[in-house]
């Protein structure tokens, strides 16, 4: 980012802790964090809903995280979106914001090519990183950006929202206390017309950068793909693998819009299967999350959040299909209501992000562990590379 600076503050003072001493914002847990924001695209409104304070999903963040700045390339976009979110300063020069401000955290939140090149600039600077999906292009990236962060004693994590979010954590609880049984399956479907011409990745007039990357536009969804089957599976490593990646739109700006993988490992238990399917042609919109196990199952749609749970139920095998359909039928209509006051607030399926960056923010304050390790990260670096090898490809 090389553009001049549009507000240039004056430098703040070290911490200090009221003796006159220096003092890391990892000795008290009620220490002020100063974050920074990189990128003022949609997401950025979520990240800055919750800095600002203004989460509907998670306590006040006052007095805990003090966001002190935004950058953009673009003026207009760097100073709305800090008048917006009541942001003290905007820039349009990373290296000048971190100069000037020393923020403790900054969020990047710029297309995906950029974030190895940023995100070391802000280590460097002395600022863990929070980053956006995906973190890096391949896991040879990965690790060569956590050996910066290594090296500068720094933490960086990625965004794995979608594991945050209370419908899986709620199918995880089931998992957990033996409900569904031992874990077998775990299929994830996302249907979005990606190739839609008026939409944000079809404009052959202003190509989307996601392009760019090794799994074009499927690329922005192979994390949470990755992260949430891990999730149920525990980092199982998956010894058979095959992906069908297809360009059915036959589309010149689209290096693939549709992708049909399976994916066979050994848990704890025996074989576990994972199926990823992304299709561009079907509809409605959906992101449906379905987890199998030896005694049940149990569905969740995180555009449209129900959860739907089958499973033997009183009265033996011959009416727990209607306790079933009774039990999902009351909790469908329940989240009915609930998805109709979502749309009414425009309230977006973040609340996971929003839950992720809260323990985020707690752990970095702590020293604790931070929710999205970087054993998380290698993890799916490492399968989405799985499924894009030649060998995998079908």
């Amino acid at each position: 980012m090389s553009q001049s600076t549009i507000t240039k503050p004056d430098r703040h003072d070290d911490i200090r802790d009221g003796t006159g001493d220096e003092r890391s914002f990892t000795d008290d847990i009620s220490l002020t964090l100063r974050a920074a924001v990189v990128g003022t695209g949609s997401i950025s409104s979520e990240h800055l809903t919750f800095l600002s304070g203004r989460s509907r999903f998670v306590d006040a963040t006052p007095g805990r995280v003090a966001p002190v700045a935004v950058c953009d390339l673009s003026p207009v976009s760097a100073r709305y979106a800090a008048e917006t979110f009541d942001v003290p300063n905007h820039y349009t020069d990373l290296e000048r914001l971190l100069e000037f401000e020393r923020p403790d955290v900054v969020h990047i939140l710029t297309p995906p090519s950029t974030h190895v090149q940023l995100a070391s600039l802000c280590l460097e600077a002395g600022a863990h990183v929070i980053c956006e999906k995906p973190v890096a292009a391949s896991i040879d990236e990965l690790e060569a950006l956590l050996d910066v962060a290594d090296s500068c004693d720094r933490k960086i994590t990625e965004s794995h929202n979608y594991c945050f979010n209370p419908a899986i954590t709620d199918i995880s609880r089931l998992l957990d206390d033996g409900t569904l049984g031992q874990l077998r399956e775990v299929e994830i479907r996302i249907v979005l017309p990606v190739t839609d011409t008026g939409g944000r990745f079809g404009d052959a007039n202003l190509p989307h950068p996601i392009h760019s990357m090794p799994a074009g536009v499927i690329h922005d969804f192979t994390t949470h793909f990755a992260s949430l089957l891990l999730h149920f599976t525990g980092h199982v490593r998956f010894h058979r693998a095959a992906a069908a990646w297809s360009n059915h739109s036959t589309n010149p700006l689209f290096r693939f819009d549709d992708l049909d993988a399976l994916m066979i490992g050994e848990g704890p238990d025996g074989p576990i299967h994972g199926r990823f399917r992304f299709d561009a042609g079907a509809g409605p919109d959906t992101f449906t999350v379905r987890v199998y196990g030896s005694r049940g199952w149990a569905e969740t749609d995180l555009f449209q959040p129900n959860t739907r749970v089958v499973i033997p139920r009183a009265g033996g095998s011959q009416l727990s299909p209607i306790a079933n359909h009774v039990a999902n039928g009351a909790e469908l209509i329940r989240n009915g209501v609930a998805n109709l006051g979502r749309k009414v607030m425009q309230r977006t399926p973040y609340e996971g992000l929003h839950l992720m960056l809260d323990e985020t923010y707690r752990a970095l304050a702590t020293g604790d562990t931070l929710p999205v390790t970087n054993d998380d990260m290698r993890a799916v670096a490492r399968l989405v590379d799985q499924l894009l090898e030649e060998k995998t490809r079908l």
